[in-house]
């Protein structure tokens, strides 16, 4: 509690911080989206990865503010009824559905393991928003505003952009949270992710807006970022590629400008999704890999002194060795 500013006004001020970024990267969502019906829906919904960030770093007093945002949300595309209650509903519990699971299985926001980021992946994203898809499309097809030959194709298309909210965005958070940042290499290091970013973003404008199949010219750079950088360069450039390719779909340029509403979204998510997984798995088994050498070192360091300690006359070196006795 801050210091002279009673425990109940700190949770109200919180909440309205919650609801106002859940608004406002509403907003930018709906930017690029599709109507299905009465159903509105966006190849990237980041509200839901803010929505998610929240929980994992203050727990699960924020709900009242992720419903609050759900519902100004709403209210700025259609004028409210019965069926967007059912709306806020799913928008809501999508993410707590999704905290609670992986609260379950001990996941850490450092991302610093593969499981966390398989965590994340499978029930954070793809499991947890099955809920928010579900109920949204349900209550639409209730109330007679989705017909249901659009069904599926509306809940297919709510699920992966609700899911790749999840992806896209909650990883850059946690990041900016909990990462370390890049200036123990100094200037130079500086300078490398600053290219890295440039070239994703310019890698991407070329291939989303080229006529020729050449997205995949992305990937390689996803994976100088995961290596680098781990999440802290993976995230922003996975961030790029997906916001500039969303933009590139819904204005059917490049490979998307001869396909359908289906096939754009097939294309759009099947890409946005691998370059999710590429650079948060990636990162995830770069940074357990670096933590399990710097544990072996500490271990290292600790067996020496001790020897050192029991038999002095006996140890000429001390840990690490220098030179090319080191651990490779």
């Amino acid at each position: 509690m801050i210091r002279g500013v009673p425990r109940v006004a700190v949770a109200v001020l919180v909440n309205l911080a919650v609801a106002a970024c859940y608004f406002v990267s509403g907003r930018l969502g709906l930017l690029e989206r599709v109507t299905i019906g009465a159903a509105v829906v966006t190849p990237l919904w980041p509200p839901t990865g803010i929505a998610l960030a929240s929980l994992l770093f203050l727990g699960l007093r924020v709900w009242p503010g992720i419903a609050l945002g759900a519902l100004a949300v709403i209210l700025t595309i259609n004028p409210f009824n019965p069926a967007s209650w059912g709306i806020v509903v799913g928008n809501t519990l999508a993410p707590v559905g999704a905290y609670l699971l992986l609260r379950r299985v001990d996941f850490r926001v450092r991302l610093d393991r593969l499981r966390d980021g398989a965590a994340l992946v499978f029930l954070g994203a793809f499991t947890g928003m099955l809920i928010s898809s579900t109920i949204g499309n349900t209550v639409l097809l209730l109330d007679g505003a989705l017909p249901p030959s659009g069904f599926w194709a509306a809940w297919s298309s709510w699920w992966t952009g609700d899911a790749m909210g999840v992806l896209v965005v909650t990883p850059l958070l946690l990041a900016l949270r909990t990462a370390r940042p890049p200036w123990d290499g100094g200037p130079h290091r500086w300078a490398e992710l600053a290219l890295l970013l440039g070239g994703t973003a310019a890698v991407t404008l070329v291939t989303s807006r080229s006529a020729l199949e050449l997205l995949f010219l992305v990937f390689p750079l996803l994976i100088w970022a995961a290596l680098r950088f781990q999440l802290l360069g993976a995230a922003p450039c996975v961030l790029l590629v997906s916001v500039l390719t969303v933009v590139a779909a819904t204005d059917h340029n490049g490979p998307f400008a001869h396909h359908g509403l289906l096939g754009v979204m097939v294309t759009l998510q099947a890409l946005n999704g691998a370059a999710a997984l590429t650079g948060l798995l990636l990162s995830a088994v770069i940074a357990e890999r670096e933590n399990t050498h710097r544990r072996i070192e500490e271990a290292c360091r600790g067996l020496a002194q001790v020897v050192a300690r029991l038999a002095p006359g006996e140890t000429e070196h001390r840990w690490p060795p220098s030179g090319d006795d080191g651990l490779r």
